[in-house]
């Protein structure tokens, strides 16, 4: 059996001058003074912290060279995994004593990461996550990929970093819409396994949206604070059994069946976490049409897309056999059955291989007739 170790660390302003958690706060990835090196930042975050960024690393006397990557799923291809090899290669890198730091969201981590495992066949890599679906669901597993042709993540490799850091003041630059993509992650695992989880959601994530999960008042900093702990604790409670994914029963699968095509298919109109909530709601749809989920479930589901800034139709749904294209694409990657999570009431799950083309179809046909009705309820 493989085994792994990698550590998950909270701190609140990781890049302020006199935090020293990157210095200490991993044992296996630790820095002083005197020691360099290679830093991967994410090209808006540079524009937006580099200065910072760089008077710290100035502050510990740690000799940083920063690279700035642009990291989007139109650029998540191989030429960026290749800029990044070229950084390490021309850094002289020592493997053994110098991981590489990744600044930026899940695209940025993932490339930086593949990159690593790639070079010198292991090369660690700390990651740290700068977007909420970096923090909540990119920066906990151990998955890193790139896209290929006009596959999701086809091309990618297993490996953990030494360490995650994960800090929500970086939430306070955070576009609103990006806010909500991660907030499509966290909706994933609250619907398969917490209602407790979706409830908060439900009174509180529009405040929480507006705020960044920022904790502007003592409640919903509270909030905030549960709904990323919470989260990771879901997340990993699924992974660490499970990192290789020798078992393909994945819960945390939820919202990734169709929405591998339709984000490709949409690109670039379609974030990440906007392709999974459009997913999401198509499967909620599908289990209420099979009794798992009430109407009156149903209805709250949708709603808490909607307050969470997500979308529940995108109109590259209707395009002729691109929904029975994309199970058959999940099929061949799971082994030959769908193996698709489908929510029972909202905070359980499971499994079903045997949705077919017709019901596809009658799940689309009510979500667009429910999409149509909330539009023309809302002008």
């Amino acid at each position: 059996m493989q085994q792994v170790r990698y550590h998950v660390v909270r701190s609140q302003g990781l890049f302020d001058v006199d935090n020293t958690t990157l210095l200490d706060g991993c044992a296996d990835a630790p820095m002083a003074a005197g020691e360099r090196r290679l830093v991967v930042v994410d090209s808006a975050v540079d524009a937006l912290h580099g200065d910072r960024i760089r008077t710290w690393f100035d502050a510990h006397d740690v000799a940083a060279t920063i690279v700035a990557l642009r990291a989007d799923e139109e650029v998540k291809q191989w030429d960026s995994v290749s800029a990044v090899i070229d950084a390490m290669n021309a850094f002289g890198i020592d493997r053994r004593r110098e991981p590489v730091l990744a600044v930026g969201g899940g695209v940025l981590t993932d490339v930086v990461g593949f990159a690593a495992s790639l070079y010198r066949r292991g090369t660690p890599y700390l990651r740290i996550p700068t977007t909420l679906i970096g923090l909540v669901d990119a920066g906990v597993g151990v998955k890193t990929g790139v896209n290929y042709a006009a596959g999701k993540n086809r091309v990618g490799t297993y490996a953990a970093a030494k360490a995650t850091f994960l800090d929500r003041t970086w939430l306070s630059t955070l576009d609103p819409r990006h806010v909500s993509n991660g907030l499509a992650e966290v909706l994933k695992v609250a619907l398969m396994k917490s209602a407790e989880l979706f409830e908060l959601l439900e009174r509180s994530g529009r405040d929480l949206l507006e705020d960044r999960l920022l904790g502007s008042t003592p409640e919903l900093d509270a909030a905030a604070a549960t709904v990323v702990a919470e989260s990771i604790h879901l997340m990993l409670e699924e992974l660490q059994p499970n990192l290789w994914e020798s078992t393909l029963e994945r819960c945390v699968d939820y919202g990734h069946t169709f929405s591998p095509v339709i984000e490709m298919r949409a690109l670039p109109s379609l974030l990440h976490g906007e392709a999974v909530a459009v997913d999401m709601a198509l499967t909620t749809v599908i289990g209420e049409l099979r009794g798992y989920v009430s109407i009156e479930q149903s209805a709250r589901v949708l709603a808490v897309m909607r307050q969470l800034g997500l979308p529940t139709w995108d109109d590259v749904l209707a395009e002729p056999g691109l929904l029975a294209s994309a199970l058959r694409d999940t099929v061949r990657h799971r082994d030959g059955q769908q193996r698709l999570p489908l929510p029972v009431g909202i905070g359980g799950h499971r499994f079903v291989n045997d949705v077919t083309d017709a019901e596809l179809q009658r799940a689309l046909e009510l979500l667009r007739s429910r999409s149509r009705d909330h539009a023309q309820e809302t002008r």
